[in-house]
């Protein structure tokens, strides 16, 4: 059953509206096939890496119903296409939780909709979707989808909205064991944090007490935000040019350099907790060959610092120094978009070399640190558990498992054996306010979740206290910040965390705020009154004469502050 589809439509069109009523169960495969998409603008260089962004990739799905909620079983998976063309597409795609429902007069047909995000295997891009079907009777109609949201761009440089119809059919016998599937995506969405919208905690608070929260970035280059506060997740309405997204909780997003404060320290954490501390003094050079020489003294840690004393790139000042000093130089693009871990290696060779100072004095902020500091802690763990351990697994199935996070999306290498490569520890998790909330609020509990404790908890408590942090204007006179010592406004860096200098209204102390970034503006913080702020936007990439932000440059501290005075 083809429908007309010569714009998107307003989002609503995507959930159960009034009147609407229950719909028969759905189970079943779909197999949907490449549609070209069209675009609003349109895309100035779609075709990248031999891929076309235009195109919504052919991808096989499949589906189950638990009452009214449309279940995918390859749900927070990134689903790569199956069968492409001549010209594959750019994207894969991530289907989460949707709806089922049935409207009057529909003449016996019922209709799905699910959330679903396009996403790139060599670039933490993401657009968030919708897309919907007809079904009755063994019979499906055509896939409609909307994407009408997205987290910052990088080599498709524009924001835009996409928008077509694909062809679908229903392929092979109906899906087994549909109970203890159900059973499964009952426990995973009761393991949720309570979320409730942001306007219930508005009523209970003072006039103006949340005022600015999500600043400095302006409201257009907003996606989400959140604020977690008493373990329960409060959420505002996510905006996009056909109103509300009905589906906020099940967005999933494209962080980028939000993920150097997710992979390498809980893995490192965890493998302090499992192994000592000695773990971050591992060096480098003695888990990934042909490297630099300079990497045989190069700790874990220090990678984990962003002071190798590697790059090569930018100039030699260093008092004071600037942590982004090179940071894109040594043609860092062909680095980026080597698929393998060898061309990887490659571009390292070719392009950087070290710096006069030594390992864990400056801070340089470099992708190329973390992503080797990933490639060494998977070797490592490999050295202690056998050939079959993947460091991304590990956390997985030993931190995020535990935590209620039921699925970590992320990009790895492309290697021409076959199998996993290697996941990305510089970017590119494709992480949920749900997600995201949880690591926070593990890192807040001192490692621990309810009675288990998962991570080394004195080196956890060192880290949310910046102690040893790296001054990002730091040189090896003065690199680090001692203990609880104030160093002023000096902002620091440490273990992929960047620490936001801010006097609390009600102590009169100097907090130094554990802050997740990543590129469009993207961050989540922590504060000493147990409070969490989430912000995920795209201010990247923007137009000339464009500003990303305006007013108080800590506008959404201010507003915690507020709302509990630390």
């Amino acid at each position: 059953m083809t429908e007309g589809f010569d714009a998107p439509v307003d989002n609503a069109y995507f959930r159960p509206g009034v009147g609407d009523t229950s719909a028969p169960a759905f189970s079943g495969t779909l197999r949907i096939s490449a549609a070209r998409m069209r675009t609003a603008p349109e895309l100035l260089h779609a075709v990248i890496g031999g891929r076309d962004a235009r195109l919504f990739p052919g991808v096989t799905l499949s589906f189950f119903t638990v009452d009214d909620i449309l279940v995918p079983t390859q749900r927070g998976e990134m689903i790569a296409e199956s069968a492409p063309g001549p010209t594959p597409s750019y994207w894969d795609v991530i289907p989460q939780f949707g709806r089922v429902w049935q409207q009057e007069g529909a003449d016996g047909w019922s209709r799905a909709a699910f959330p679903i995000t396009l996403v790139n295997d060599t670039e933490n891009h993401a657009h968030q979707g919708l897309a919907t079907f007809l079904y009755k009777e063994g019979v499906v109609g055509d896939l409609r989808f909307q994407f009408v949201q997205q987290t910052a761009p990088y080599f498709l440089k524009q924001h835009f909205v996409a928008w077509g119809i694909a062809s679908m059919t229903l392929v092979g016998p109906a899906l087994a064991d549909l109970e203890s599937r159900r059973a499964r995506a009952r426990e995973e969405l009761a393991a949720r944090l309570p979320a409730i919208r942001w306007s219930q905690l508005a009523s209970g608070l003072p006039p103006g007490a949340l005022d600015g929260f999500g600043g400095p970035v302006k409201r257009q280059w907003r996606v989400a935000t959140a604020l977690i506060r008493d373990g329960i997740l409060y959420y505002q309405d996510v905006d996009t040019p056909y109103g509300p997204y009905p589906y906020p909780l099940e967005m999933r997003f494209g962080v980028r350099s939000v993920m150097k404060s997710v992979a390498a320290p809980l893995s490192l954490l965890r493998l302090a907790h499992l192994y000592g501390p000695t773990v971050l003094a591992l060096k480098i050079g003695d888990y990934v060959s042909d490297l630099d020489p300079k990497y045989d003294r190069i700790r874990f840690i220090d990678a984990a610092n962003m002071a190798s004393g590697f790059g090569g790139t930018g100039t030699l000042q260093t008092n004071p120094n600037d942590i982004n000093d090179g940071y894109l130089g040594g043609d860092y693009d062909a680095w980026y978009t080597a698929p393998s871990h060898d061309e990887k290696l490659v571009h390292i060779a070719k392009d950087l070399r070290p710096y006069p100072w030594e390992p864990g004095v400056v801070v340089r902020y470099r992708d190329q640190d973390f992503y080797l500091l990933g490639v060494a802690i998977d070797r490592f763990l490999k050295s202690v558990r056998g050939p079959q351990a993947d460091a991304w697994n590990m956390l997985r199935d030993e931190v995020f498992a535990p935590i209620g996070i039921a699925q970590a999306p992320a990009i790895r290498t492309h290697e021409a054996a076959g199998g996993p490569g290697i996941t990305w520890f510089n970017a590119g998790y494709y992480p949920s306010l749900d997600d995201l909330a949880k690591i926070a609020l593990l890192y807040q509990n001192e490692g621990k979740w309810g009675d288990q404790q998962i991570l080394h908890r004195q080196l956890t408590q060192d880290l949310l206290a910046s102690h040893e942090a790296l001054l990002k204007t730091g040189n090896a006179t003065q690199p680090a910040k001692v203990g609880d010592e104030d160093v002023g406004d000096a902002p620091l860096y440490k273990m992929g965390f960047h620490f936001t200098p801010y006097v609390g209204s009600a102590s009169g102390l100097r907090h130094y705020l554990p802050t997740m970034w990543g590129s469009g503006e993207s961050e989540v913080v922590l504060y000493p009154n147990g409070v969490i702020s989430i912000r995920i936007a795209k201010a990247a990439q923007l137009p000339d004469g464009e500003a990303a932000g305006e007013g108080d440059a800590q506008a959404t501290v201010r507003a915690v502050d507020r709302l509990a005075p630390f």
